[in-house]
């Protein structure tokens, strides 16, 4: 029962959060954060979170990314990437020097410094991004910046802790073979998500060598969301959205970065398969849009956006 009243707190308070931002013309992700600092020190909500709402926020962030990605163009975040590489880079660089420099000045210890640079190469986006929705400047070019630098930012920090955490701590020596691993972890989940793209989604493979394949030129992401006359949309992108964040977490990314691929290899072309009925992809955007911004998705905003 604590779970559930600790739940209709935060619900009660994305109320607030959207009346007061109406009134005042501010990002709700303001209130967001005042209104959770005050229900904690009010002893209204824990320090410390449960795993039932960790739980949730977990699922808050894998359905904000998908939302964050189903908006997007692909080809403008491939784009993207020749123009962000640069901010992506010293976006980690410049964090990971001060940081380092700072901690081995006060420590001396140089494990410390690797570490206290490594905890702040990690980009943390998902407030920007929320803050960019609340004022519709999620798909403008600067925010397919942020979020094409924050995902260049992901694969970065991830080899950085597969190499400097075993010299941090001394259990190993930088290995040639590790930096290997992780090249090909980003490779193969790259290589995955484009296979998706390339097979699962489109409907017409005619043109294409996969549509000589068996099976394969037949059936495709559009035939699973017009299963009975497209009751199930939703239900099927969200389960894509899962299953590539937990293939993104299996090669060593967040979730959050799977689902985000996920959205962003969906296309409206897809959702074209009842013209007689009302806009599939206008509806299912409807519902995703309300699930990650409403009513699951400031469940993380809530409890970790201020750690």
């Amino acid at each position: 029962m604590e779970n559930l009243i600790h739940l209709a707190l935060v619900w009660s308070g994305v109320f607030l959060a959207g009346f007061l931002a109406g009134k005042t013309k501010l990002t709700p992700v303001l209130y967001f954060l005042a209104i959770g600092c005050l229900m904690v020190n009010m002893g209204l909500l824990p320090e410390e979170t449960t795993p039932f709402i960790e739980g949730f926020s977990e699922i808050g962030i894998i359905l904000i990314m998908f939302a964050l990605g189903f908006e997007e163009n692909a080809s403008n975040f491939l784009d993207s990437i020749k123009r962000s590489w640069g901010i992506a880079f010293f976006g980690a660089v410049a964090p990971f020097a001060i940081a380092y420099s700072l901690a081995s000045y006060f420590w001396q210890d140089t494990n410390i410094a690797l570490l206290c640079g490594l905890t702040m190469t990690a980009t943390a986006v998902s407030l920007t991004m929320v803050s960019l929705k609340g004022e519709n400047l999620h798909t403008t070019k600067a925010a397919t910046g942020i979020m094409t630098s924050a995902v260049l930012d992901d694969i970065a920090s991830l080899a950085l802790v597969a190499i400097l955490v075993p010299i941090a701590t001394g259990s190993e020596a930088l290995s040639v073979l590790s930096i290997e691993i992780i090249v090909g972890k980003t490779v193969a989940f790259f290589a995955i998500v484009t296979v998706l793209g390339m097979w699962l989604f489109p409907h017409d493979l005619t043109h294409s060598w996969f549509g000589k394949i068996p099976l394969l030129g037949r059936y495709g992401i559009k035939d699973l969301m017009s299963f009975s006359r497209g009751e199930h949309a939703t239900l099927a992108i969200l389960l894509l959205a899962v299953l590539v964040g937990i293939v993104s977490h299996k090669f060593g990314f967040h979730p959050a970065v799977g689902a985000y691929m996920a959205g962003l290899i969906m296309k409206e072309e897809y959702f074209h398969f009842n013209s007689l009925e009302e806009n599939q992809y206008a509806a299912n955007k409807r519902i995703v849009d309300n699930v990650a911004f409403s009513w699951i998705g400031p469940v993380f905003l809530w409890y970790w956006a201020p750690s």
